[in-house]
């Protein structure tokens, strides 16, 4: 899950750095688009890693069919 979360986060990031491209001509600029890539990179990386938690755990109540017992 993790990796998955992350590539979304990278998808995410790429998707963010080419619509700057198209939306802020002053970031035109290659130097500042590199800033610009590497900052959302780092921030998706460091959102999927550390901002986005797993699962709760186990839902109270739901068994399978084989803790059930059928009367």
């Amino acid at each position: 899950m993790c990796s998955a979360c992350a590539l979304a986060a990278m998808a995410g990031a790429t998707s963010s750095r080419a619509w700057l491209a198209l939306h802020v001509p002053v970031l035109a600029d290659p130097r500042r688009m590199r800033a610009v890539t590497v900052t959302l990179m780092v921030a998706g990386t460091l959102l999927s890693s550390v901002g986005l938690q797993g699962s709760a755990g186990p839902v109270a109540g739901a068994g399978t069919a084989q803790t059930q017992q059928v009367r």
